[in-house]
């Protein structure tokens, strides 16, 4: 019976594309022979082509194939599976009980005693990283794994231990008593340059020692939540995961971990883990099993064009907050829904993602500093960052009283009552009570609170109608909106009188 090539599989993209993770069970395969056409005329010397045999000598026996296995119980009452289960039911029905089996008979299977037997569970693949025996690989590839070995190209075998494994970055550190074990040279994954050559070297489909070649495609892939991976052409299949990919140097600038695939086959893209990222986890999982990141909690988002040019910010990077955790460490900072944070201990934050990362990585307990653009006006803020920091969901907003005249943008507005504003420690702002024209089309509705205008503040009801009637019908305005627990900014304009 054929078994799905990948238990754990990933999402990439949830309508067409799907991440898989290349740790496989035990298929069935057949090769397949392609026809070849007339050979065409190269338009680069084969001369110029690189030779990847003698990097393939240096790298491959620090490469190790790595088999995963599980102990199923069996023996003891409504142990058995499922198809010597279907066959008591038979014989209890048609010949009114049920026949012993074999084990049952066996006087070295007492009756109602469990057995354990040991089943293979999947492959992948690893390498080594120090001649005492540390081996990194994909979390995906030991997940669930009840023993785990890792066999050398020379063919010896060892049971391995599981330091510890990370599954937000797919990293696993594996240990086998050894000594003057080959290892693998550790590159830098900051310098790898798009279309590069790089080799991967696996056991696709339990085929240890296998060598694909390609180029670097992209260098950061926003597909993990604590990292940009690494995209390249190199074929991988189900079991290349955890294996290494290789410059042409000889060095590892990456774990192999994903595929994007429309069909579950190799389509020419892959991805991996970059090496300094994964060291990095390595080391922790190293010293304590674990991993412990920062977090600061915030909820964010991407900052449009629209919004950037409404808040004269120079261009639309950063991270924009759309909900502070309360009595989290963003809060006792003094983060406010619709900061726009730029900088975090001085790197710039190019993509909103980058955040998660800059705060994953930075030293829980620590102090840190932002770089905030609130209200026009760009400030540091010292935060200290902290490890795990549950907030507390909002209550549901509570009924508007007193309803004021529609404004150019469609609005219905009045005072935030001082109950409300307690509820969702406001100091000031308005809710909508009705909405229309723009506004409607633009997703408000009644229940929102506008905290802000563009970089102005909002006060009262009558202070943001007077904002509201300069508006130029002309310039895309930007509201920054709480719903519930969240607050965003939403971009419209106002109708010309």
């Amino acid at each position: 019976m054929k078994k799905n090539i990948c238990a754990n599989s990933k999402t990439f993209s949830a309508k067409t594309l799907s991440a898989l993770c290349l740790g496989t069970a035990s298929v069935f395969f057949a090769p397949t022979v392609l026809g070849l056409g007339p050979v065409a005329q190269a338009a680069i010397p084969a001369v110029g082509l690189p030779d990847f045999a003698n990097l393939v000598d240096a790298v491959g026996p620090a490469v190790v194939n790595i088999r995963t296995t599980e102990r199923l119980k069996s023996g003891g009452p409504g142990a058995g599976g499922q198809d010597e289960q279907e066959m008591q039911e038979f014989l209890r029905r048609f010949f009114g009980g049920a026949m012993p089996t074999p084990r049952q008979q066996s006087p070295k299977a007492p009756r109602g005693a469990q057995q354990e037997r040991e089943v293979q569970r999947g492959v992948g693949s690893g390498f080594i990283i120090s001649a005492d025996g540390y081996v990194l690989s994909n979390a995906h590839v030991v997940d669930g794994a009840d023993e785990v070995y890792v066999t050398l190209t020379d063919k010896r075998e060892f049971k391995a231990k599981v330091i510890g494994a990370d599954a937000s970055t797919d990293v696993a550190l594996l240990k086998i008593e050894g000594s003057n074990l080959p290892r693998i040279t550790i590159g830098d994954s900051n310098k790898i340059r798009v279309g590069e050559w790089v080799i991967a070297i696996g056991s696709p489909f339990n085929l240890d020692n296998t060598v694909t070649a390609g180029i670097i495609s992209a260098k950061a892939r926003d597909t993990g939540d604590y990292l940009p991976l690494i995209q390249s052409d190199v074929a991988v299949n189900p079991g290349n995961s955890g294996g290494p990919l290789i410059n042409m140097r000889g060095e590892v600038i990456g774990i192999n971990s994903q595929i994007a695939t429309l069909s579950g086959a190799y389509n020419g893209i892959s991805f991996a883990v970059p090496i300094d990222e994964a060291m990095r986890v390595g080391e922790q999982l190293k010293k304590t099993g674990k991993v412990v990141r920062g977090r600061i909690g915030v909820q964010i988002g991407a900052v449009s064009k629209e919004v950037a040019e409404s808040l004269g910010l120079p261009n639309d990077k950063g991270a924009q907050v759309s909900m502070v955790e309360p009595g989290g460490a963003a809060d006792k900072a003094g983060i406010k829904p619709g900061d726009i944070i730029l900088k975090f201990n001085g790197a710039a934050i190019e993509r909103w993602s980058d955040l998660p990362r800059l705060v994953g990585s930075a030293t829980v307990n620590g102090k840190a500093t932002m770089t905030v653009w609130r209200n026009g006006v760009q400030q540091e803020v010292p935060v200290v960052v902290a490890q795990v920091d549950d907030g507390k969901t909002a209550k549901k907003d509570a009924k508007a009283p007193e309803v004021l005249g529609r404004n150019a943008l469609g609005l219905k507005v009045s005072d935030v009552p001082a109950a409300k504003k307690q509820e969702l420690k406001i100091d000031a702002g308005v809710q909508v009570d009705d909405a229309d024209g723009v506004a409607a089309l633009a997703g408000l509705q009644g229940g929102d609170v506008i905290l802000q205008l563009n970089n102005t503040a909002v006060r009262d009801a009558k202070q943001f109608n007077a904002l509201v009637a300069k508006l130029d019908p002309k310039k895309t305005t930007a509201l920054l909106v709480r719903r519930g627990d969240t607050a965003q900014f939403v971009s419209l304009r106002p109708t010309a009188k």
